[in-house]
Protein backbone atom coordinates (compact mmCIF):
# COMPACT_ATOMS: atom_id res chain seq x y z
CA UNK A 1 0.00 0.00 0.00
CA UNK A 2 1.34 3.32 -0.80
CA UNK A 3 1.00 6.60 1.20
CA UNK A 4 -1.54 7.69 -0.45
CA UNK A 5 -4.10 4.79 -0.13
CA UNK A 6 -2.61 4.33 3.32
CA UNK A 7 -4.15 8.07 3.50
CA UNK A 8 -7.21 7.19 2.67
CA UNK A 9 -8.01 4.23 4.79
CA UNK A 10 -6.27 6.12 7.88
CA UNK A 11 -9.18 8.59 7.07
CA UNK A 12 -11.98 6.70 6.12
CA UNK A 13 -11.59 4.91 9.21
CA UNK A 14 -11.11 8.18 10.95
CA UNK A 15 -14.58 9.24 9.57
CA UNK A 16 -16.36 5.59 9.75
CA UNK A 17 -15.80 5.90 13.74
CA UNK A 18 -17.05 9.73 13.67
CA UNK A 19 -20.16 8.28 12.48
CA UNK A 20 -20.53 5.56 14.68
CA UNK A 21 -19.90 7.93 17.08
CA UNK A 22 -22.70 10.08 16.06
CA UNK A 23 -24.97 7.26 16.24
CA UNK A 24 -24.16 6.44 19.44
CA UNK A 25 -24.76 9.71 20.55
CA UNK A 26 -28.09 9.62 18.78
CA UNK A 27 -29.19 6.69 20.51
CA UNK A 28 -28.57 7.96 23.78
CA UNK A 29 -30.66 10.79 22.67
CA UNK A 30 -33.65 8.55 21.49
CA UNK A 31 -33.38 6.64 24.43
CA UNK A 32 -33.77 9.59 26.66
CA UNK A 33 -36.24 10.99 24.54
CA UNK A 34 -38.32 7.79 25.43
CA UNK A 35 -37.77 7.36 29.51
CA UNK A 36 -41.64 5.84 29.25
CA UNK A 37 -39.29 2.30 27.52
CA UNK A 38 -38.58 0.55 30.82
CA UNK A 39 -35.42 -1.81 30.90
CA UNK A 40 -37.06 -4.83 31.13
CA UNK A 41 -38.93 -4.20 28.08
CA UNK A 42 -35.48 -3.11 26.52
CA UNK A 43 -34.24 -6.39 27.72
CA UNK A 44 -37.17 -8.45 26.33
CA UNK A 45 -37.47 -7.31 23.22
CA UNK A 46 -33.60 -6.88 22.09
CA UNK A 47 -31.72 -8.33 24.92
CA UNK A 48 -30.03 -5.28 25.71
CA UNK A 49 -30.63 -2.22 28.15
CA UNK A 50 -29.47 0.74 28.99
CA UNK A 51 -27.42 -1.08 31.86
CA UNK A 52 -25.78 -3.18 29.25
CA UNK A 53 -24.79 0.10 27.07
CA UNK A 54 -22.94 1.10 30.45
CA UNK A 55 -21.04 -2.09 30.70
CA UNK A 56 -20.51 -2.09 27.16
CA UNK A 57 -18.85 1.50 27.53
CA UNK A 58 -16.49 0.66 30.65
CA UNK A 59 -15.35 -2.55 28.39
CA UNK A 60 -14.71 -0.67 25.83
CA UNK A 61 -12.59 1.45 27.32
CA UNK A 62 -10.62 -0.86 29.08
CA UNK A 63 -10.48 -2.00 26.00
CA UNK A 64 -8.02 0.86 25.02
CA UNK A 65 -6.63 0.77 28.42
CA UNK A 66 -8.40 3.97 29.92
CA UNK A 67 -10.54 3.36 33.16
CA UNK A 68 -14.19 4.64 33.55
CA UNK A 69 -16.61 3.68 36.55
CA UNK A 70 -19.54 1.75 35.98
CA UNK A 71 -21.34 4.54 37.79
CA UNK A 72 -19.91 7.61 35.45
CA UNK A 73 -20.95 5.23 32.05
CA UNK A 74 -24.25 4.86 33.37
CA UNK A 75 -24.73 9.00 34.07
CA UNK A 76 -23.55 9.30 30.20
CA UNK A 77 -25.71 6.93 28.97
CA UNK A 78 -29.05 8.15 31.33
CA UNK A 79 -28.24 11.38 31.25
CA UNK A 80 -28.67 11.64 34.92
CA UNK A 81 -27.27 9.98 37.83
CA UNK A 82 -28.99 6.17 38.06
CA UNK A 83 -30.29 6.75 41.27
CA UNK A 84 -32.11 9.52 39.88
CA UNK A 85 -33.20 7.89 36.91
CA UNK A 86 -34.35 5.21 38.28
CA UNK A 87 -36.71 7.25 41.00
CA UNK A 88 -38.22 9.60 38.31
CA UNK A 89 -38.23 7.00 35.29
CA UNK A 90 -38.23 3.42 36.65
CA UNK A 91 -41.02 1.55 36.85
CA UNK A 92 -42.03 -1.87 38.29
CA UNK A 93 -41.96 -4.61 36.49
CA UNK A 94 -45.27 -6.67 35.82
CA UNK A 95 -45.14 -10.43 36.76
CA UNK A 96 -45.64 -10.98 33.35
CA UNK A 97 -42.77 -8.79 32.03
CA UNK A 98 -40.43 -10.65 34.99
CA UNK A 99 -41.93 -14.38 33.51
CA UNK A 100 -40.18 -13.29 29.74
CA UNK A 101 -37.26 -11.98 31.64
CA UNK A 102 -36.69 -15.02 33.12
CA UNK A 103 -37.79 -17.26 29.86
CA UNK A 104 -35.22 -15.63 28.07
CA UNK A 105 -32.69 -16.69 30.73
Amino acid sequence: MNDQEHSRRSDEDSLGTEIEAAVFRRLLEHLDSNKQVQNIELMNLANFCRNCLSKWYVAAAEDRGLSVDYEAARERVYGMPYSQWKSQHQTEATPEQLAQFQAQQ
